[in-house]
């Protein structure tokens, strides 16, 4: 990338960022500061700051960093357009195929050596690359013979070594969407949500030693789209307005997970609801334990806001992307919510990410700024902004 690109985009991060705290203050919210950041409600907590502004060639829903700072985002294929679906972000703010762009273009005879479509990806405790393929074919239909996997990359060679089938637990209208990794202590197991492309999801359990995978919670209320959810983001109620039709109500099932310290409990949520859920791990891994079973034990932990991605920290406490407020959250172990930071740059909040020097970091993936809620047009304002804040734990 030259100087004069890399400043461009710059530029126009910032320009944008001034105006969307300009609109931001004019609609009666947080005054922002000379900065473009706003005043947290805990004054003891520091703002966002921009950490990297992503030039990616779509929305990058997923973040996760490596120990040695090595920054990887997914943006799901939500149609052929998406050149590559896992992408490195360079020092410059360019963002790469990884590993390579042979490996990231679909190809159905493939399915199983290819990247389709890939919403999220995590590091494990070896701090090697695991990312979730969902397998869809242009971001909808069901999902190609193959193509739901989990892939780990040695980040030292930058290649595969492992792929782990999913297909045993995915059905015609699955939209896997988000991934924990939790190898310790001679267990190596993951967890993954299904959003459902129809709004009715479940939890995905994955024994990664034997590669048994469970489906579980399918049409369970706490993983399901909940019906009458407004969701408004960027002042405007998020709808499916494609040119062809009438706006339509968007749905979203099980969406954001996060993994208590110890692993032994699971939390999640629904894109389109506001209530959070946990449920214990065991019970979800067990082949013995029926669905109904499961299905009892699962704990309603309350309102927690409308959010797109989860994470917990050492203490147990879960962040919360608070999309309809631009904002991160903290659930903290009592049940109550603290809004931590808001900033008019984080549009859309995603995915998060925390790091062992206690960083969180953040994207910004204007999702409802794409085609498919504009009436057709694309409002995407590339560079990305990936954001970060200091926060007082160490990752779960």
């Amino acid at each position: 990338m030259t100087f004069a690109r890399r400043d461009m985009l710059a530029a126009g991060l910032a320009g944008f960022a001034c105006l969307s705290s300009q609109a931001s203050a004019a609609e009666g919210g947080s005054p922002p500061t000379a900065s473009g950041k706003t005043v947290a409600s805990d004054p003891g907590v520091p703002g966002l700051e921009l950490a990297m502004a992503a030039d990616a060639p779509s929305n990058p829903t997923g973040l996760t960093l490596s120990r040695s700072g090595r920054i990887f985002v997914m943006m799901p294929r939500f149609n052929a357009k998406v050149p590559f679906t896992l992408g490195e972000v360079m020092p410059d703010g360019s963002v790469t195929p990884y590993p390579d762009e042979t490996t990231n273009q679909p190809d159905a005879k493939h399915a199983q050596t290819r990247l389709l479509h890939v919403p999220n990806g995590v590091m494990d405790r070896d701090d090697t690359l695991w990312v979730l393929d969902a397998g869809l074919p242009d971001g909808a239909g069901p999902p190609i013979p193959g193509g739901a996997k989990l892939v780990q990359f040695d980040l030292a060679t930058n290649r595969i070594v492992r792929m782990v089938p999913l297909e045993a637990g995915v059905t015609a209208t699955s939209s896997l969407n988000d991934l924990r990794v939790d190898i310790r202590d001679g267990r190596a197991v993951a967890f993954i949500t299904d959003q459902g492309q129809d709004g009715h999801g479940a939890i995905l359990a994955v024994d990664l030693a034997s590669g048994r995978v469970v489906r579980r919670l399918a049409e369970h209320a706490s993983t399901e789209s909940q019906k009458g959810i407004v969701k408004i983001v960027e002042n405007r109620q998020i709808l499916q307005r494609k040119a062809e039709g009438p706006p339509r109500p968007v749905q979203g099932g099980a969406n954001g997970i996060a993994l208590s310290p110890d692993g032994r409990r699971l939390y999640y949520a629904p894109l389109m609801g506001r209530r959070l859920y946990a449920v214990e791990t065991a019970s979800l891994l067990d082949p013995a334990v029926s669905d109904a079973e499961v299905a009892a034990a699962v704990e309603d932990l309350g309102e927690k806001g409308m959010t797109g991605g989860l994470i917990a920290d050492s203490k147990d406490r879960v962040y919360l992307a608070l999309q309809e407020h631009n904002a991160v959250g903290r659930r903290e172990t009592d049940g109550t919510v603290t809004i931590l930071a808001t900033d008019p740059r984080l549009i859309w909040a995603d995915t998060f990410w925390i790091t062992p020097d206690r960083w969180l970091y953040i994207t910004a993936a204007q999702v409802n700024r794409s085609p498919d809620y504009n009436n057709g047009r694309d409002m995407r304002q590339p560079p990305y902004a990936i954001l970060r804040m200091r926060i007082d734990a160490d990752p779960a």
